[in-house]
């Protein structure tokens, strides 16, 4: 009579092969309930924060939520006050009284400062006629032989390009929050064209390099 066969031994690590695999099976949930509950989280708390910014400035006799409470509700208020500010800023009215706005805030000391930086970033991104990024690319930053991801945004101000004999670009090298970066100024030879677009690569800077496109890498062309 043959002997009764003797169990697998456990894994390396000491665990049974059962534990490992709900291990596995918990991290797995984790990697995929995580990012849908932190955007979840993230817009349910912007929604309700507007919602509570805007229907707090109307008085209770217009104020939708006195009589139902509907998440939403500020912020198709808001969008619907921007379309009509943007409306009657289209007249002849609204433009003289968006002048006077400015020529007061242009006279204000501190403030105009500000104001013009504001405006100025804003016009930057929303404006249709450019692109805050052009193209992603490779410099050697900050030091000979080590590479970092940067963003062109265009030609160099012409009062730096007459300080230097070859053209210059401006090139935003972002840190990893995407909350601060560097700004410098490089040469076109001295860049490495990525074949990657501008949110492949603010994924890959966002996530510190764990996202990647998945048919392209750094190999530059």
């Amino acid at each position: 009579m043959n002997a009764p066969a003797a169990p697998s031994p456990p894994p390396s690590d000491g665990r049974h092969p059962a534990v490992t695999r709900l291990r596995n099976y918990f991290f797995a949930g984790i990697l995929i309930t995580a990012p849908i509950a932190i955007t979840l989280y993230v817009t349910w708390s912007l929604v309700d924060y507007i919602d509570a910014a805007v229907t707090g400035l109307l008085p209770d006799a217009i104020n939708p939520r006195t009589y139902f409470d509907v998440p939403g509700v500020g912020i198709v208020i808001l969008v619907l006050f921007l379309t009509l500010v943007g409306f009657l800023a289209a007249n002849y009215l609204g433009r003289m009284a968006v002048r006077i706005g400015e020529g007061i805030l242009n006279r204000t000391p501190v403030i105009r400062s500000f104001y013009a930086a504001v405006k100025q970033i804003f016009e930057t991104v929303l404006s249709k006629q450019t692109q805050s990024f052009r193209e992603v690319v490779m410099i050697e930053y900050p030091r000979k032989d080590m590479w970092a991801l940067g963003f062109v945004i265009g030609r160099a101000p012409t009062e730096l390009q007459s300080k230097v004999a070859e053209e210059i670009y401006s090139v935003f090298v972002p840190t990893m929050s995407f909350t601060s970066g560097y700004l410098v100024f490089v040469p076109r030879k001295d860049m490495t064209k990525v074949e990657m677009s501008i949110e492949e690569a603010l994924k890959m800077i966002v996530s510190g390099g764990i996202v990647v496109p998945p048919t392209k890498n750094l190999t530059p062309t």
